[in-house]
This record gives structure tokens, sequence and C-alpha cells, in this order.
């Protein structure tokens, strides 16, 4: 009873614990000292120039821009607009060019030494079309401007404290490639610290540092406020195709920290992105984490210096572990000592064959991959798709399905662990099960594949009873293995693992790998096991908000084994410790299926809808087109509005085909496209979009190798294949986009283009209203006119 009562504990111990880091700060009022953040404070800029969509070009973000000038100026920071073009291709994705022109506003807070490199805060201040973007990025704005007053009220920096707003992020990082590679006044920054969103709650993440962190990561241990930040989130997001303006200012070679926060992603790029949404605790985390570094780096005699990159973590409270990684062999090397001495020992108070530790380790392997068929077979489960629209269906009612996550997989490593010391194969055939059912919502090979996988490894695993010391030997070892080779292959991100597995070793030494029996050996197991399970829980709940991959939490199940195992595993036989995995995966099955069958759009979380008006200017016709993956009833009957038949169109314009229907066409002007040879033999193209056209792509097809030179004066030098279609992107495009090309030798050239307008078309009926529990998404309510020329020289 004992142990079940460790278990237990242990459980609901690092439940708590990890609830508890995962909640943000309470919010201070604006009536908090001069010195202090106040999200109260903050708020009221949000909801000041937050209230709408803003996207770059248009009125509504001129309005923000001037608003946030006076706000600016308010604070002495002698604000300047900063007008410029951004133009970059995308990393990750060739034969792109993204561009604009954009407006940044640029301020300083004068410090004593006006030489010194400066410390800047950035956000950007542009959201996209659709929605008011109060979290992505005016809780950014809003935090920067905040700390600069709290700054300000602390006294004269030693250095300047520059303000960079930029514009035109959501287009493609546009203001901050303008500032970064063409703004003179970029050369004075020393240290940047960027504030993004993915979300509008949630605790706040320093995810992302400049190349040599490890004076950053001293910065961030000496001034530390409740941290979320690690080295394995660096490595993670740089591996991953996202980016922020950090991007930009990373690539300029300045040093600093990118925070943001990720939570409650529904209202990601969404219109329920408002003020009233947008979580004080989270803004207040924002702050208070900023703030600490912010000021010292101001204040401080020298910024911090650019040193190798370190393993570092945050562990609870303010405390941030960090460490060469080299030294992580060490803790290690420790472990493995540790491990050594309780096998030695526990093997001399209950003699196990070492077959007990290959059969633990198996154990361990199969808990793994089982619980990865099991995760996986509940995501095809909820039947909602893959992808960024697809997956808010899972969004609307995000807290139900982790809590479903969390219960099967670690319902399943409990019962892995319960089972070894029956010795009973029967759970070995649970994943082959889970596996098969993957294919029930369409054929999974990939499921299929590691249930098989997963249940070879159980036959071989299980069959007689296994020990307790052995079986938790084979864990660590398996542990140890994998931490071996995380440290081998990727250094700044073992510690996940061999944090755990030293508290794992620590716990078998001072318990002789749970031989020993009574309350302190249980206070013990119970004690490391929830301080390691809290910890862990930390790192499962941010993989489950930042990545729609519940497979990936197996990983945290791992760790959480090197600690949990000693007490999940009862004495053979059937005590009731064995039935707490099953129970938990039945609950878990449970409410995954109240994921499924439940409807989770309400008006907080409304459905996503878009229709937009297609017309091809060249052929004369026109559809109503939807890129949304589901079409609710609303969507249905206005694709049907025109009298035509609901089909996939398939289009240069739309990253895959979508649903549309026949509507009229209606003329309307056409973009201004002309090429013209220039004197030196390269060729002019200028593409000036309709009055009304906020943005102009291009589709580029010579058929002789082109290159495209120039955008609008900066250099690109860009080959366009011959035959191949090149894109151009161009934003805050009402005076048009001048392209200079350089061709092999005589040729033609297809353009095709879309202008995308920033309204509905007045020759066809209004939109209907649409119900509480639908919300228009991205470009909807709007219409594209597209279209193509031939030009030959």
């Amino acid at each position: 009873m004992g142990r079940l009562i460790a278990l237990l504990g242990a459980l609901i111990a690092a439940a708590l614990i990890a609830w508890t880091m995962q909640q943000p700060p309470k919010p201070l009022p604006a009536s908090a000292p001069a010195t202090a953040f106040s999200a109260e404070r903050a708020a009221v800029d949000i909801k000041a120039f937050a209230a709408q969509p803003h996207p770059i070009g248009s009125d509504a973000n001129h309005a923000a821009r001037d608003y946030l000038l006076g706000r600016m100026t308010a604070l002495g920071l002698a604000p300047q607009i900063h007008r410029g073009i951004g133009v970059q291709p995308p990393r990750r994705t060739p034969g792109v060019v993204v561009g604009g022109n954009v407006e940044n506003l640029v301020g300083v807070l004068p410090g004593r030494d006006r030489s010194a490199p400066a410390v800047a805060l950035m956000a950007h201040y542009d959201s996209v079309p659709a929605s008011p973007g109060a979290a992505d990025d005016a809780a950014g704005v809003a935090s920067a401007l905040e700390i600069v007053r709290a700054i300000k009220a602390q006294g004269v920096p030693a250095r300047d404290v520059m303000v960079v707003i930029t514009d035109g992020e959501e287009a493609g990082l546009l203001g901050a490639n303008a500032f970064f590679r063409r703004d003179p006044l970029a050369r004075r920054v020393g240290y940047v610290f960027n504030l993004e969103a993915r979300g509008d709650a949630g605790r706040v993440q320093m995810f992302q540092t400049g190349a040599g962190n490890g004076g950053s990561v001293g910065l961030l241990k000496r001034t530390a406020s409740r941290p979320q930040a690690s080295s394995l989130s660096v490595f993670v997001y740089e591996r991953m195709p996202n980016d922020t303006d950090f991007t930009e200012s990373k690539r300029a070679g300045v040093p600093g920290m990118n925070y943001a926060f990720a939570g409650r992603q529904f209202d990601y790029h969404s219109p329920s992105s408002t003020p009233a949404t947008m979580d004080p605790g989270t803004l207040q985390d924002m702050g208070q984490q900023v703030l600490a570094p912010v000021r010292a780096a101001a204040f401080d005699a020298a910024l911090p210096a650019v040193s190798p990159d370190l393993t570092y973590s945050q562990v609870f409270g303010n405390f941030v572990l960090a460490y060469p990684p080299a030294m992580g062999w060490l803790i290690l090397l420790a472990a493995a000592a540790l491990i050594g001495l309780a096998v030695v020992r526990a093997r001399r108070i209950e003699a196990f064959p070492w077959t007990d530790v290959a059969r633990g380790a198996g154990a361990t392997l199969f808990a793994a991959l089982g619980a990865t068929t099991v995760l996986h077979f509940a995501r095809r489960a909820t039947g909602a798709g893959f992808g960024f629209m697809e997956q808010r269906f899972l969004l609307a009612q995000v807290t139900r399905w982790e809590i479903a996550l969390i219960l099967l997989g670690l319902g399943f490593l409990l019962a892995a662990a319960s089972e070894i010391g029956r010795g009973r194969r029967q759970i070995a055939f649970l994943p082959l099960v889970a596996g098969l059912g993957c294919s029930l919502f369409g054929l999974d090979p990939v499921g299929l594949g590691m249930g098989v996988a997963a249940t070879l490894v159980g036959l071989a695993a299980y069959g007689r009873p296994v020990s307790r010391p052995g079986a938790w030997a084979g864990v660590l070892a398996l542990g140890l293995v994998l931490a071996a080779v995380a440290q081998a292959l990727a250094p700044t991100t073992a510690f996940v693992l061999a944090w755990l597995l030293a508290l794992g070793a620590l716990g078998a030494a001072a318990t002789d790998l749970s031989a020993r029996r009574g309350a302190p050996a249980f206070i013990i197991l119970g004690g490391f096991a929830a301080l390691g399970l809290g910890w862990i829980g930390g790192y499962a709940h941010e993989t489950f908000i930042m990545l729609d991959l519940a497979e990936l939490m197996t990983l945290s199940l791992v760790g959480a084994a090197l600690v949990i195992w000693p007490l999940a595993q009862p004495a053979e036989g059937a005590p009731p410790e064995r039935l707490i995995g099953p129970a938990l995966m039945i609950i878990g099955l449970a409410v995954t299926v109240a994921v499924r069958v439940n409807d989770p759009y309400n008006a907080r979380f409304p459905e996503a809808s878009n229709v937009i008006y297609q017309a091809d200017q060249t052929a004369h016709r026109a559809w109503l087109a939807s890129a949304t993956p589901d079409r609710p009833a609303w969507t249905e009957a206005v694709l049907k509005s025109g009298g035509g038949k609901i089909d996939k169109l398939k289009s240069w314009v739309w990253a895959r085909a979508v649903e549309a229907a026949p509507a009229p066409y209606l003329a309307q002007p056409a973009p201004d496209i002309n090429l013209a040879k220039q004197p030196d033999g390269t060729l002019l193209l200028r593409a000036v979009p309709p009055a009304g056209g906020h943005e102009i792509a291009l589709g580029l097809t010579p058929n002789t190798p082109t290159t495209l030179v120039s955008v609008d004066g900066v250099p690109v030098d860009m080959p366009l294949a011959a035959g191949a279609l090149s894109r151009l992107r161009w934003n805050a495009a009402p005076q048009g986009v001048s392209l200079v090309l350089r061709p092999a030798g005589p040729g033609r050239l297809e353009v095709q283009y879309n202008a995308r307008m920033g309204r509905w078309p007045a020759g066809l009926p209004p939109l209907p209203k649409r119900p509480a529990n639908l919300m228009p998404f991205g470009d909807s309510d709007t219409s594209y006119l597209t279209g193509a020329r031939s030009f030959t020289w």
C-alpha cells in the first residue's frame, strides 16, 4: 500500500508542480510602482490601436502608426518614421521573393554614453489582414513601450535604449529586413530583445538567442523572473520553418533574445485575437520577463559578451541552470557511477538475473513505441486533419485534447511498468490494435508500422516476471544510452534526459535501486518522481502547444520513466497499482471520443469561413472560392449563390486546389503591367495594381534563363529558370513595383498576376450575415483579380 500511496502522491504533486509552473503572474494594476511593469498600463495601448485589423499599407495601419508616434513622443523617444523597402526570398521557399514598402518607427531613450552600442526593444505593429492582432503583436509593442517607460522612471541608463517598432512582419519580416540590411541606424544596435506571439495566453518563453549565447544566458540567469527558457527550444526552433523579426537581427550578427507566448493558439492570426481576449497575466509575464534583462543591459557598463553557447534550462522559480555543453558528459558519468553503485548494492540485497536488466530496457522501449502508437491513434481518431487550418477543431477545445493525450500517454507508461512485474505478454498486442485502428480513419501505414514495431519489442521484453530492481536498472541503462547519444549529436538538448537520469540515479542509489522498502524509501522515490515529472511536464506542455505532433510527447514520457518506474511497477500478482495505467487509458480514450463528437464552435471560438471572389480578367471568368478545409452551411450557400456547382479550382494563386463555384464575371480595371528594354540590355518590368489593390503577386515564367537583378532598386540576383514559375509578392503596393531582369538572350516572358483587392466587389450582392459561431478568416470577403500578359524581346 505504501508504494501505491507514493505513486498517487507523486502523480498529484507532479500535476500541481507542472500546473503552477505554467501559470502566468498576476497582472499589476496601473497604480503599481513607476519602475515596475504594469499589464493594466500596457493594455491601454493594445485597446487603442489593435481594435481592428491593421495590415501593412492599410488605412488602419497608418492610424496605428500615428497613435504609436504620439505615444513614443510622450515617452520622450523623439520617434521618426523610417520608410524603406523590405525584399527577401523566404529561406525555405525557393523561387519566391516577397517585398513591400514599410514604415518602421524608431525612437531612442538617450543614455549617458550616446556612443555606446544601444539596447533595442523590437516588436511589430502590423497585423494579418483578418485579425486585430491584439496579441500578435500589439502585446509586444505595448510591452516595449511600458518597459521603456519603467526604465526611464528608474533614471538615465548607461546607454541608449532604442525602440524599433517594425512594419510588415506578417508579410515576410519586411520591416526588420529593411532596418537591419539598409538602415544606417541599425549599426548602432548592440543587443536586441524581440517580443512576439503565437497565441494570446500562457507563459512567455525566451525561445531563441543570437549566436554565441553564453553572455546572454549569463544575463538571463542573473536577472530571471520565473523564466521559461532552454537551449532545447533554441535547437528546435532553429530547425522549424518559422521566422520572426529576430531572424533578421540574428542574420545581421546582432546578439539578443527572442520572447513569445503561444497558449490559446486558436486566436493566432484570427479575428478573435482582440484586446478583450488577450490574457492580462500573459501580458504581465511578457513585461516582467523582458524588463529585468533589458534593465540590466541598459544600466550595466557593458552589454552581454558573445561567447560559446551554453546548455541551459529553467528549473523552478527564478533558477536557471547553465553550463558548457561538454560538462554534460560529467553529468552522465556521475549518473552512470550512481547507477552502477545502486545495481551492485541491490544485487547484494536481492539478487536478480542480468536478463532482468535487458527486459527492463526492452519494456522502456516498448512503452515509448507503444505510447507513440496510441497517441498517433488518438490524433487520427479526433477526425481533425493536419495543417494550420485543419487543427482549429482541436484548438477550439485545446484543454480537453491535452488532457486526453496526457491520460493516454501516462496511462500506457504506467501499464507497461506494471505488467513487466507480472510477465504477461497480452499488453504487447495493445499497440498492434492501436496501429490497426489508425487505418479505420484512412489507410495509415505509419501507424501500423509503429504498432508492429512496438508489439515485436513487447513480445521480446515480456513473457516472464521481472524484478523491480532489475527492470529499473534496465530503464536507467537505456536512459543513459539515449542521453549519451543526444550528448554526442546535439549536446545542448541532452539535459532533458540527463537531468532526469541523474535524479533517477540518485533515487536508485538512495534506495539501492528500490530494493529497500519502508516509508523513507517511498518518500525519496515519491519526492524525486514528483519533482522530475513536474519539471518534464512543463516540456510536455510546451511540445503540445507548439507542435501538432502528439507523438512527440513520448519524449517526455521516456524521461518520466526514469523516475516513476520503481513506483509504477508493483509486486508480482495483482495489486491495485496495476490498475492505474489501464484506468488512465480508458479515461483518456473516453475524453478522445468526447473531443471527436463535440462541436467546439461558439461565439467565443467561432469556426473559420473563407469566401473570395476571384475574377480571371484574361478568360473573363469568375468564381466564388473558399480556401478553408471545412465547408460550413453559410459558406456552401454563398458559393452556390451564383447558381453554379461547387468543384475544385486549381490556380497558381492558391497553394492547393480550393472549392469554388462559378460566379458572374464583373469587368473591373486591371493592373498596369508593361515591359521595356533598357540601354544596358536589361529589361524593366513595371506592375501597378488597380486603385484599391493592397498587394500584387506576379508569376514569372521566362523561356530563356533570366536573372531577377533587383526589385524596386534592391539587389536580389535570383535566377529564373527557363520554363519554371517564379513568384513575387509585393505588399503595400499602390505605387506598384519595378523589376529589373537580365535575360540570357532573346525570348519571351509569361507574366501572371493576382491583384488582391481589400474589398468585396460592388457589383455583387453583399455577403449575408454570418451566424455567431462563424467568423471570416484570412483574405475572406475580398476579391482577387487574376490574369496574364506575354512579352517578347
